[in-house]
C-alpha cells in the first residue's frame, strides 16, 4: 500500500497527480514510468512536485523514468526538474567488444 507504479500514457495524468498528493501527505513511494510520453504534462508534474516538496512526508519518494528525445524537435525534460533529481543513466557501449560483453 505504500508503493504505486504508474505507466504514463493517455489518461494517466489525474491518477499520477492524486498519487503525488496522497503520498506527499501520508508517505510512500511512487514510480512514474515513461514520462517522456507526456511532454505537455511535464510542467504540471514539475509544479506539483515543487508544491509537494515544501511539506512532504519524510517517507515520500517519487521515481521518474524517461527516455531521451529521439528527434530534435522533441523537448527534453524541464531543466529545473532535472536539477532537483538524482539521475541514473544507462548508456550504450561504445564498441562491439563492450556490447558483446554486456550482452553476455
Amino acid at each position: 500500500g505504500k508503493f504505486r507504479n504508474i505507466s504514463m500514457g493517455q489518461g494517466q495524468e489525474k491518477p499520477a497527480e492524486a498519487a503525488i498528493s496522497e503520498f506527499a501527505r501520508d508517505g510512500g513511494w511512487l514510480m512514474l514510468q515513461n514520462v517522456h510520453l507526456m511532454q505537455s504534462w511535464l510542467p504540471v508534474l514539475e509544479r506539483q512536485l515543487e508544491i509537494a516538496g515544501e511539506t512532504a512526508h519524510p517517507d515520500f519518494r517519487c521515481y521518474i523514468s524517461a527516455e531521451p528525445p529521439a528527434f530534435s524537435y522533441q523537448k527534453n525534460m524541464p531543466e529545473s526538474l532535472m536539477q532537483s533529481c538524482v539521475k541514473v543513466s544507462n548508456e550504450a557501449p561504445a564498441d562491439l567488444r563492450s556490447n558483446l560483453t554486456r550482452s553476455w
